[in-house]
């Protein structure tokens, strides 16, 4: 309720009442209502800027985007899995995989290089979570970069298996007479005395002493180089191209159940044991040669004796006794 207000009036000698204008009366109550209107406003911008008040949009948003900051979380934690995964993976492959097959590893910086060049990421920016958004995305971007770079290596790695194998099975690695027709190892590489002039000599292969027409197998998988009477003191032979600088030579024999340009396998019947060309007695003069060079053939027997089988072969291949041929 507005206070009254009374003024003297001298000539009356009496106090009367003050009675406002209108014009004023309707002024205040403008500025009132205009006062009023102003505070309002600025209370709902400050209310509209803060979390006291949301509208049921404003809460919806509000629990959508605090679902995807819950999402992002968990992608991070299953990337932490990936990364630990992945770098398992990472270790074997160089210190197991690519060790077995002597390759080359693959270098740490190769593995974790970054991307360089232009900003990738500047549509991601300016948001509320684009830190976060940003560090996510560029830490899926690395991984799927060494998983690209694992896998590649991975099939490196299958090839070179491959490779492996076919290698192992290349190798002359099985004796060439088996044991039940085998007489008896008749000489080994070194040397030996000449059958023909009793001099020393170098005998560069295996004798092995057995019947006529006994079988002779292939050594290794290869391809037949050679099946001919055509090379001097050795008679009736086939040479093996096993492939990797390997070759193998059976000599003297009876005769052929290969010939030039057919692929064999380990284990196949090639020919059989006889006693052409510089021999004196029927047997087998088997050669294995490494990148043109005729070796001992007593270190590939690996793939069909028994320790105490090559221990007895070691024994007599060492006698320097007289070769056959």
């Amino acid at each position: 309720m507005s206070k009254v207000k009374y003024y003297y009036d001298p000539d009356t000698l009496s106090y009367r009442k003050i009675e406002p204008k209108k014009s004023r009366r309707y002024r205040n109550i403008g500025l009132f209502v205009l006062g009023a209107a102003l505070f309002g406003l600025v209370s709902l911008v400050f209310l509209l800027n803060t979390n006291l008040i949301n509208t049921p949009a404003e809460l919806s948003l509000r629990r959508e985007v605090n679902n995807y900051e819950l999402q992002f979380e968990l992608l991070n934690k299953k990337m932490e899995q990936m990364e630990e995964v992945l770098a398992n993976v990472e270790e074997r492959d160089n210190n197991i995989y690519r060790l077995y097959f002597e390759a080359n590893p693959i270098p740490e910086e190769q593995r974790r290089a970054g991307f360089g060049g232009i900003n990738r990421y500047k549509s991601l920016e300016g948001f509320n979570n684009s830190e976060m958004i940003i560090s996510t995305t560029k830490r899926l971007d690395i991984i799927k970069k060494q998983m690209a770079i694992q896998s590649k290596s991975l099939d490196e790695i299958a090839k070179l298996a491959e490779e492996k194998e076919k290698l192992l099975m290349a190798i002359p690695a099985i004796q060439p007479v088996s044991n039940e027709n085998l007489r008896h190892m008749a000489s080994g590489f070194g040397w030996r005395s000449d059958p023909f002039t009793k001099a020393r000599k170098m005998h560069r292969g295996m004798d092995f002493s057995a019947a006529k027409g006994t079988p002779i197998y292939a050594t290794g998988d290869g391809k037949v180089k050679r099946a001919d009477n055509n090379s001097s003191g050795y008679g009736k032979h086939i040479r093996i191209d096993h492939g990797y600088g390997y070759m193998s030579l059976y000599a003297h024999m009876s005769n052929y159940n290969v010939k030039k340009g057919q692929k064999v396998k380990r284990g196949d019947l090639i020919g059989f044991v006889g006693s052409t060309g510089r021999s004196e007695a029927p047997h087998l003069h088997y050669e294995v040669w490494k990148d043109g060079e005729r070796i001992n053939p007593i270190n590939f027997y690996y793939g069909s004796l028994s320790a105490k089988e090559f221990e007895n072969m070691l024994k007599y291949a060492s006698q320097e006794n007289q070769s056959l041929d």
